[in-house]
């Protein structure tokens, strides 16, 4: 009760701040949403969808991507430990492995598992924005897109970019970073590289990670082209993570890199955007890390892929057509050595009617996968503007998701895969309001999905093994509105940022005697935070973030941050679960009670 007391008292606060401030912020710049196949402004997009700018994440008070999800509602980061060192990525109560994460639009998909979407969460420093599509996006992306995608847009320019920072904090947490721009004549260079370590909160959950980062952009006056290169690895003590909690000594390591060319031609009124990228993956895992002859996996994954975008306009409106093709290598001690083909062809056309206050957007999307051949989803995108500030829209379509490498193949002592599994399907449906003012937007939105052929592990009996099944019918329906309030207080600028997602989940027909995977999905989701300018050099945020899952755990998590900056120089200190909440996200595993960092960071030109 006192958790949901403080998250009351902390909006009431915001809410009185709110009433008391009338000034007129300058108004943002419109973003152009790059997340889809047709380049639409933020505010014209008919999709329920969070742009988390360069501003909101240099105010966020977090060090990752992970973390910063975390302020998010209808967002389910199910973390275990800290860093983000091993999550996983929900969206609107979909599974790990029904979210799609791209880097600059190229879908970075892991065929063994979703466990591993979140590997390529690129370091804060180079990120330009992030793009959250709320709702099934297959006739957008293709497979993967189940319930959502997010989208990193890597920066643009180098301005501001050059750095060199170091944190320290608890479970002797050290972060190194490091961050070079140069911009040349019609191009720029951006290089970055970092370290992050720990002991660890508790046994076994020592890490390190390191990351590298480079991207060059050449030709920007004329046929820009675009190449980005990145490679982290992850060596993490997994104390439960994956087995029963009881399983102490488990360990991981991981490697995934990214290549990708990427250019863009105009010919009038003709786009086109080719794309060529490699993603690969190779994850280590030891059920006992002192004794790798136990039980040790070994999975490479490799994707390669080619890619094509266009848009043409013309007076019926705008048509985006385009093609993805890729092909996926896996080699794997366990799951054996598998190979397989992909081809997407997709097709949409948005009319603009009625004076351009109605625009209607059908598409579909053709997919061909060489083990589980054609499957075809249509969808249609409709809004409505009232106003100049007042739109109204909806979204309808099929939507699906073919199983991973481990749902098929995967085998130890307790568990099977299954290949013959089918593609796990759903048809969904959305209707939203979205607001735009000066210093004052919100947005709501209902949704509706109808699943099918989920996949679950089962068993008959108690000595059986778990073997995955298409065995689950799921309906899922919710509410989410979010509101953000841009305001002055002692002539600083200030924001107000609240969300709040509801989700039901009905399982239809299921008559099992035991199942793995219950559903859980955050049921009520409450999100609030204020980002606030203190003094001419002193920035804070305070986020209050309340959670109650499906199974009944509720927890309240409050972070604060605190960032003082004297000419280059930038001193900060972050405190995490700053009232030492006892809760879990996924897999039993204890979130670290209160801790902190303390850094410095050197900007120059």
């Amino acid at each position: 009760m006192f958790r949901i007391r403080l998250t009351l008292f902390f909006t009431c606060v915001c809410l009185v701040s709110f009433c008391q401030n009338t000034s007129q912020p300058e108004k943002l710049e419109e973003v152009l949403i790059t997340s889809t196949r047709i380049d639409i402004p933020f505010s014209e997009n008919s999709r329920t969808i969070t742009v988390i700018t360069a501003n909101d994440i240099a105010l966020s008070g977090v060090t990752n991507v992970t973390d910063l999800l975390q302020q998010y509602s209808g967002v389910d980061v199910r973390r275990r430990g800290t860093v983000g060192m091993q999550s996983d990525l929900y969206i609107r109560g979909g599974s790990f492995d029904q979210t799609l994460l791209l880097i600059d639009g190229i879908k970075v998909e892991d065929a063994q598992t979703g466990h591993h979407t979140m590997n390529m969460a690129l370091p804060l420093e180079v990120i330009e924005r992030i793009e959250i599509i709320k709702g099934p996006a297959a006739r957008i992306f293709g497979q993967n897109a189940f319930s959502g995608a997010i989208n990193i847009v890597t920066k643009k320019s180098t301005k501001n970019s050059n750095s060199i920072g170091y944190q320290l904090g608890s479970f002797e947490q050290q972060n190194v970073a490091a961050t070079f721009g140069k911009d040349f004549k019609s191009g720029f260079a951006l290089a970055h590289a970092s370290n992050n370590k720990s002991d660890g909160y508790r046994y076994n959950t020592d890490f390190e990670n390191q990351n590298y980062f480079l991207k060059g952009s050449f030709n920007n006056t004329t046929n820009p082209i675009d190449i980005i290169g990145y490679y982290t690895s992850r060596d993490f003590g997994a104390n439960g993570f994956y087995a029963s909690p009881s399983a102490v000594d488990q360990y991981e390591e991981t490697q995934t890199s990214l290549v990708g060319i990427s250019s863009a031609y105009e010919w009038g009124s003709l786009k086109i955007k080719p794309r060529l990228y490699w993603r690969r993956n190779q994850d280590m895992y030891l059920f006992v890390r002192q004794d790798p002859s136990i039980y040790r996996n070994l999975h490479i994954t490799n994707k390669i892929g080619a890619e094509v975008n266009s848009s043409l306009d013309s007076k019926l409106g705008t048509t985006g057509f385009g093609i993805d093709m890729a092909k996926v290598y896996l080699r794997s001690n366990n799951l054996g050595d598998r190979e397989r083909e992909m081809v997407n062809v997709f097709l949409e056309h948005k009319f603009s009617l009625a004076n351009d206050k109605i625009d209607l957007t059908p598409g579909i999307a053709v997919n061909y996968f060489s083990d589980f051949k054609f499957h075809a989803f249509p969808g249609m995108d409709i809004g409505y503007n009232l106003n100049e500030k007042v739109k109204l829209y909806g979204n309808i379509g099929y939507t699906y998701r073919i199983p991973t490498y481990t749902d098929l193949y995967y085998s130890d002592p307790t568990t099977l895969g299954n290949e013959n599994l089918d593609p796990e399907e759903a048809f969904a449906q959305e209707f939203g309001m979205k607001y735009f003012g000066n210093k004052f937007s919100a947005s709501l939105a209902l949704f509706n999905r109808d699943s099918n052929n989920l996949i679950d592990y089962v068993k008959e009996n108690e000595d059986d093994l778990w073997q995955a099944t298409n065995i689950r019918d799921l309906n899922t329906k919710g509410i989410q509105a979010n509101m953000s309030y841009n305001f002055t207080l002692l002539n600083y600028s200030q924001k107000l940022q609240f969300s709040y997602t509801y989700i039901d989940d009905e399982v239809k027909d299921l008559d099992l005697n035991f199942s793995r995977y219950s559903i859980n999905s955050l049921k009520h989701q409450l999100n609030s935070t204020l980002f606030s300018q203190l003094a001419k050099n002193l920035f804070n945020s305070i986020s209050v973030n309340y959670a109650q899952r499906t199974a009944g755990d509720s927890y309240t998590v409050v972070d604060a941050s605190i960032t003082l900056k004297i000419k280059g120089l930038e001193f900060s200190a972050i405190a995490n679960n700053i009232f030492n909440a006892s809760y879990t996200e996924t897999n039993l595993v204890p979130m670290p009670k209160g801790h902190a960092l303390v850094g410095a960071l050197y900007r120059f030109n």
